[in-house]
């Protein structure tokens, strides 16, 4: 998967999305951010999904799929 990717989020869910992928965080999802202990904001998500229906989401690889219709 990459940028401008037809993707489903939240397949096979009565949420599901349908968008485009508009950026990869690779290398920086997934890490939390503490100072002195204590957890200052949570892991950031890998992807960020421009949603056909208006609006922005970040998923990760469990949340998102290719959309079969645009494969």
């Amino acid at each position: 998967m990459a940028v401008d990717t037809h993707v489903l989020v939240y397949p096979g869910t009565e949420g599901e999305l349908r968008g485009i992928v508009v950026e990869d965080f690779a290398d920086l999802a997934g890490t939390a951010v503490e100072i002195a202990g204590e957890r200052i904001v949570g892991p950031a998500r890998r992807w960020a999904v421009n949603l056909d229906e208006g609006g922005l989401v970040f998923v990760d690889d469990d949340s998102i799929a290719v959309d079969p219709q645009h494969a």
